[in-house]
């Protein structure tokens, strides 16, 4: 299958959608969809006319995980630097957010984790059962999803392999939103305009200072988050949002 039909990219009014395109296989990661999904990420970050991704899976499913069949013929659907899926280990500096319906298991779960905003199916199901193919979490269910969700119930996840609903998801912290079944793409894209209506630099900045304190100690984490957001109140954009604000207006965003 080639690059183009794993991976499908739409950009419609500063939101890019990607869609894993590897229907029949679940939307099983190969590393033709990985190199597509890099070439997206790497396209949503350097276009300043994106403000948000979209990351989402084609046929009612988000994603099975890798792709076991290119696996056991030693294709590995991950890329130096980048990791599974293309991203894992590197995601983008601009808001992603996952749209999931159906199953988000095994490295699709890590796909969706490694997501920062998810909207779910209120049918969809979420695990990672890796162990029960003799394999392990390694695209970030040992050490991203204990940062998103109570640790036990991290450790539950991890060493039984069982599923959860979107219910117990959205008890747990996992996602942020649970929609009915069909409308998941349609409930991300109404949350993607909301955030690209905002200030691009400082939707940006944001991101970065909650994806970076997680490593701050009480002795640097003012100085650390200073260093990052004081161009946000230096900018032209902090001008003209307080302009628009005062004459009652939509702010023209120039992303400095």
């Amino acid at each position: 299958m080639s690059e183009e039909q794993a991976v499908l990219v739409d950009v419609a009014d500063g939101v890019m959608t990607i869609t894993l395109n590897r229907g029949k296989a679940k939307n099983a990661v190969n590393k033709a969809m990985a190199e597509g999904v890099a070439a997206a990420m790497d396209e949503l970050d350097s276009n300043d006319d994106i403000r948000v991704g979209i990351i989402t899976g084609a046929d009612n499913t988000f994603c099975a995980g890798m792709d076991l069949k290119a696996f056991v013929t030693g294709e590995l659907p991950m890329l130096p630097g980048r990791g599974f899926c293309g991203f894992v280990e590197a995601p983008p500096k601009k808001p992603l957010i996952a749209a999931v319906e159906g199953f988000a298991l095994a490295g699709g779960l890590e796909v969706m984790i490694s997501c920062d905003l998810i909207v779910a199916a209120d049918n969809a199901k979420f695990g990672i059962p890796e162990v029960k193919r003799g394999l392990a979490a390694a695209a970030g269910g040992l050490v991203r999803l204990p940062k998103q969700v109570p640790p036990r119930l991290a450790m539950e996840m991890a060493l039984t392999g069982d599923f959860i609903d979107s219910a117990k998801a959205s008890e747990i912290g996992l996602i942020n939103r649970v929609v009915p079944a069909g409308t998941a793409l349609e409930g991300a894209k109404a949350l993607a305009a909301t955030i690209s209506a905002n200030g691009p630099l400082a939707v940006k900045l944001s991101k970065q200072v909650i994806v970076e304190s997680g490593d701050w100690t009480a002795d640097n984490m003012w100085a650390n988050q200073q260093d990052i957001v004081n161009p946000v109140f230096t900018s032209e954009d902090a001008i003209e949002g307080a302009t628009a604000f005062a004459e009652k207006r939509a702010p023209n965003w120039k992303g400095k």
